[in-house]
C-alpha cells in the first residue's frame, strides 16, 4: 500500500511561524508520531510526504530517526492541500494502483487504523475513515439563525486516512483543476464526480492539531496511552 501524508501548511490557528508538524509532542515532533504509525503498518510499503522545501532539511532529520527500511520520499507541495495531493498523485510510483492520504497533523492514528483502510481500499474505489458525530448538529444561517437539526444518525465526522482508486482519483483531481473547484478533502471530489465512497469506522483518538488546546489533548491521550 501506498501512502501520501499533506505536510506544506503552516500553523497559524497555532500560534506557529512554522510548519506545525514540527512542533513537539512528548519530545517528538507531530510528524515523526505520524510516520511512526505509517512504520508499523503491515500494508504501508512506500510513504510520500508532501511539503515545503523550506521544511524538507527537518523532515529529512524525522526519516532519519527512525528504524526502517521503507521507502520514503520527500514531495514539493502546492499553495493548498489540494494542489499539494495533486503533486503527490503525479509522484507515487508507477505500481501504485491504491494509495492512502492521511494528515500529518492527525498524528494519533494508530497503525492498526491504517491497515484496516488498506485493507478496505483493496474493495471499494473510495473510502474515509470517520466517526458518528455525538453532538446535535444545526445548520445556521448567515445572521445566525437555526435553519435545520439534521439527524445526527445520518452525520458522520470525516478524518483520515481516505483511500482511493489512483486512477480514478487523478481523473476527479484533474476535472476538479479544469472546473475550477476547491475542496478540503480527496472524498469531497470524489463525491462531486459521482463515485462512491465508503465509511470505515476511525478511531475517536485520531484528532487533527490544529490550535494549542488540541496540542494539549493529544498530549494527554499519549501520556495515558503510555501508562498501559
Amino acid at each position: 500500500m501506498y501512502l501520501l501524508i499533506p505536510a506544506a501548511g503552516m500553523g497559524r490557528r497555532m500560534g506557529s511561524s512554522r510548519n506545525k508538524l514540527l512542533l513537539t509532542l512528548l519530545g517528538k515532533s507531530l510528524l515523526s508520531w505520524t510516520l511512526e504509525a505509517a512504520v508499523n503498518s503491515k500494508y504501508i510499503v512506500w510513504i510520500g510526504i508532501i511539503g515545503q522545501s523550506v521544511d524538507f532539511p527537518d523532515f529529512q532529520k524525522n526519516i532519519s530517526d527512525l528504524s526502517t527500511d521503507k521507502d520514503i520520499e520527500l514531495i514539493e507541495g502546492g499553495a493548498t492541500r489540494q494542489e499539494s495531493v495533486y503533486n503527490g498523485l503525479q509522484a507515487l510510483p508507477s505500481a501504485g494502483e491504491r494509495v492512502l492520504i492521511h494528515d500529518g497533523a492527525r498524528c494519533l492514528a494508530t497503525p492498526e487504523l491504517l491497515d484496516r483502510c488498506a485493507e478496505e481500499i483493496l474493495k471499494c474505489p473510495g473510502l474515509i475513515a470517520a466517526v458518528p458525530v455525538k453532538d446535535t448538529i444545526k445548520v445556521v444561517d448567515p445572521s445566525g439563525l437555526i435553519q435545520d437539526t439534521p439527524d445526527r444518525r445520518n452525520l458522520w465526522a470525516a478524518q483520515t486516512p481516505q483511500g482511493f482508486e489512483v486512477n480514478l482519483l487523478k481523473e476527479c483531481h484533474e476535472k476538479g483543476r479544469q472546473l475550477g473547484w476547491e475542496v478540503t478533502d480527496d472524498a469531497a471530489l470524489f463525491e462531486k464526480c459521482g463515485l462512491p465512497v465508503k465509511i470505515v469506522e476511525g478511531e475517536e483518538t485520531n484528532l487533527k492539531v490544529t490550535t494549542p488546546v488540541d496540542l494539549r489533548v493529544a498530549e494527554f491521550i499519549l501520556a495515558e496511552a503510555r501508562k498501559k
